[in-house]
């Protein structure tokens, strides 16, 4: 649900100079040696692709076909692009692939992260944007990658990636042997669940592919049964239109009313799904410290949210993912969670210090919160 539609503004790095030939001759152990560089660039993991992803685009196709990508144009626009990456970096032969770990540096994080669930005026963010933006970090790091082994051989084609394009990131990933596809799209690896970034490297390089992880979900379905707005509509396909994780950061314009009650009191992004699922009692914390909170991003209150300015906003969130959504979607996003709150005067009062705000779409969600809250005083049960 994070993917923005800049990857073709992306140059191409580099050019095939001849090295492909060299690195063939000896790619296990160039691939050795990338691992190793990788985890020293603070990587979890790093594996091979091919880049033959011609079984996946009935897949892709029917999913769009469905509509399941709601208002994500790009998504359509760019259509097989996604499946075929030598169209979109002519050369492609293969497709490095990273890992990333972002959990919190918390051993009882999923406990944690659950009970704040429970606490209505407490604001919920998705603990993968907690900290720095991870577009610009997994970027930075996996270019410096792509420079050493340009060092090491020569230069060569080569474009990065983190979902900043149409690359099926998951799908490839698997490919690479970094895991397997869960039940809710994402990927899982058995030594660390689903709390990492992926990278992309794509490359004019023959480099030998690894062998694929079998699917470890069996019949779990813990993930499916967690979605509160039910975006997981069988195992392995997601309806980004129910997802709350579209919902606060995708869609631009209003959430529609029949899944306002069911966010919560989440106002970026949503967990559940991987809260649930016992892989995730793997998950390693971040080895970066790009990832801590931020701006008490993990303890504040809705309210004290709800108060800030624009300007205030546009500095405290300067180097996070959250910025990119806007201070109307970030007071859109917190009104309907304080509509979700106890019906308390302190929580009417924030609402209606926002009732005249300039921009329609907060007020209109601000008039629903506050019309569930009174509702809710004078006894009557609130919509939902």
């Amino acid at each position: 649900m994070k993917e923005e539609p800049v990857g073709d503004k992306e140059p191409r790095k580099g050019g095939n100079t001849g090295n492909a030939g060299e690195a063939d001759a000896s790619g296990s152990g160039l691939v050795r040696q990338l691992r190793d560089w990788a985890l020293e660039l603070g990587f979890s993991s790093l594996g091979v692709a091919d880049i033959d992803l011609t079984d996946a685009e009935p897949g892709l196709l029917a999913w769009l076909r469905e509509g399941y990508h709601g208002d994500m144009d790009y998504m359509a626009r760019h259509g097989l692009k996604r499946a075929r990456p030598a169209e979109l970096v002519p050369g492609t032969l293969t497709a490095v692939m990273v890992s990333l770990d972002y959990a919190p540096n918390d051993p009882d994080w999923l406990a944690h992260a659950r009970q704040r669930l429970e606490q209505p005026q407490q604001a919920y963010v998705s603990r993968y944007a907690l900290g720095r933006d991870y577009h610009k970090v997994v970027r930075t790091r996996l270019q410096r990658l792509a420079d050493r082994l340009a060092q090491a051989i020569g230069p060569f084609g080569h474009r990065v990636f983190c979902d900043s394009a149409p690359v099926l990131e998951v799908e490839l990933a698997s490919r690479a042997g970094l895991g397997w596809r869960g039940k809710h799209t994402l990927l899982l690896d058995s030594r660390r669940g689903s709390t990492f970034f992926l990278g992309t490297l794509y490359t004019d390089l023959h480099l030998p592919a690894e062998a694929r992880e079998p699917d470890h979900c069996g019949s779990c379905d813990r993930c499916i049964d967690a979605c509160t707005t039910g975006a997981i509509v069988a195992p392995y396909r997601l309806d980004a239109r129910r997802c709350i994780s579209y919902l606060t950061i995708e869609l631009a314009g209003p959430i529609p009313e029949q899944w306002r009650s069911a966010i919560g009191n989440r106002i970026y992004g949503c967990d559940d799904c991987q809260l649930a699922c016992p892989w995730n009692r793997f998950a390693r914390p971040a080895s970066l410290p790009d990832f801590a909170p931020r701006n008490r991003l993990d303890s504040a209150g809705l309210i004290e949210l709800f108060a800030w300015t624009r300007e205030q906003f546009e500095q405290r969130m300067a180097g996070s993912a959250i910025l990119r959504i806007g201070h109307e979607r970030w007071l859109r996003n917190i009104a309907v969670a304080l509509g979700n709150a106890p019906p308390e005067d302190t929580v009417i009062q924030a609402l209606q210090a926002r009732a005249d705000d300039p921009s329609p779409l907060v007020r209109e969600h601000v008039s629903w919160a506050l019309g569930r809250l009174r509702s809710a005083q004078a006894g009557c049960a609130p919509a939902s």
